[in-house]
């Protein structure tokens, strides 16, 4: 019975790729920012081989002699550097086109269907950072109950409403408008909900956002796992960024340290196919933010429940590590993703501990997973488990 532990560390680049220039961002360099940290301890990521990774340039850390991992460095090859991008290329498919983005917000025939169909008014309406949107907007939503609607560099409609103004599922019913709305030449990657509560002065996030991204617009290893009777698994924000297409069972998760916990509970139970993790708190509380030391004990955190993890790997079990695009936490241009490679670090009782150098896209993870899966594969990637 043969299962794929895929976690995505999400945002955790390895340094910028050949074409970051164009997207703003020469010199970035997740890992390397992140080794800066007295609080970057990940000695069970090292022996797996994470330095050994080609071009991977971090502060006072080394190669070891004989990673216990094949690894590999993943390019990019889709036309973006945001989550739904970035997972469904490691999903299979390969986007020739980027998704929308707004950086002079959305145009006012968006905004008029949205009030038509929320019967709402819309404040803010340009790229902002999501904590500071709240500190700027959050009075005259209270006072008015006008959505504020922002976005960012990535494609993406976010709507903010404190809680005890827009309730919970309200909200949501507004962002499952919203995605049936931006569709065609205005299809977002996601919607985003973005709950908040507190006082004037005092707002904070929640941790009931939600996401509502765009359906995948072809095949992916997911449909093809599940097509072949087997299951997929989504742990985290995986079911939302996929809208839910190819995911048998899912469960979402409020942190890094919940989704790694639901991790090991899957680890338990019996089952033949997918476990597809997303621990987002690398991007969302520390990447965006640009906290290093954040980042960097967040990763510790992930190191030390490895040994948990590997632990239970039954023989045909295969462990994949990989992320889906940089948000290097040292770089003062922007808030927003960073443009960089990706590590890919695959290990298991079976896996020789192969370098595969550089691979030229995410796709060679589906391919892999549905040649280890003994599913056919019809995605874009080559597999390198045949190695």
């Amino acid at each position: 019975m043969k299962r794929v532990f895929l976690i995505v560390l999400d945002s955790f680049g390895i340094g910028e790729m050949n074409d970051s220039e164009a997207y703003g961002d020469l010199g970035t360099n997740t890992i390397g920012s992140v080794s800066t940290s007295s609080f970057f301890h990940v000695p069970n990521l090292k022996k797996l081989g994470l330095f050994n990774i080609e071009g991977v340039q971090c502060q006072n850390q080394e190669k070891v002699g004989r990673p216990l991992a094949a690894i590999a460095r993943m390019k990019e090859a889709s036309r973006g550097k945001d989550t739904t991008i970035g997972h469904w290329e490691i999903g299979g498919i390969i986007s020739e086109k980027p998704l929308p983005t707004y950086p002079d917000g959305f145009p006012k025939e968006v905004l008029d269907e949205f009030t038509r169909l929320t019967g709402r008014g819309v404040l803010c309406n340009r790229p902002y950072s999501g904590t500071e949107v709240i500190k700027d907007y959050g009075d005259e939503h209270v006072k008015t109950g006008d959505l504020i609607v922002y976005t960012s560099a990535d494609s993406v409609f976010q709507i903010a409403a404190h809680e005890d103004i827009v309730p919970l599922e309200t909200l949501y019913d507004y962002c499952k408008k919203a995605r049936q709305m931006l569709q065609g030449k205005h299809g977002v990657g996601r919607v985003i909900a973005r709950p908040f509560v507190g006082t004037s002065g005092n707002y904070t996030r929640t941790a009931h956002r939600h996401d509502y991204s765009l359906q995948p617009p072809q095949t992916t290893m997911l449909d093809l796992i599940q097509e072949a009777g087997k299951s997929v698994i989504a742990v985290g924000k995986i079911n939302d960024i996929f809208a839910g297409k190819g995911i048998s069972e899912f469960v979402y998760t409020s942190s890094n340290a919940e989704g790694i916990e639901r991790t090991i509970e899957y680890l338990d139970k019996d089952f033949e196919g997918l476990c597809f993790v997303n621990l987002v708190d690398y991007d969302m509380l520390y990447g965006h933010r640009r906290d290093i030391d954040g980042y960097a004990r967040a990763m510790t955190y992930f190191d030390e429940k490895l040994p948990d993890i590997m632990g239970k790997l039954r023989e045909d079990d295969v462990l994949m590590i990989t992320a889906d695009h940089g948000c290097d936490p040292a770089y003062k241009a922007t808030t927003d993703h960073t443009r960089e490679h990706t590590p890919f670090i695959m290990y298991g009782k079976n896996i020789k501990p192969v370098n595969y150098g550089t691979r030229e896209t995410f796709a060679d993870i589906a391919a892999t997973v549905l040649d280890y899966l003994g599913v056919d594969k019809q995605v874009s990637g080559t597999s390198m488990y045949h190695k």
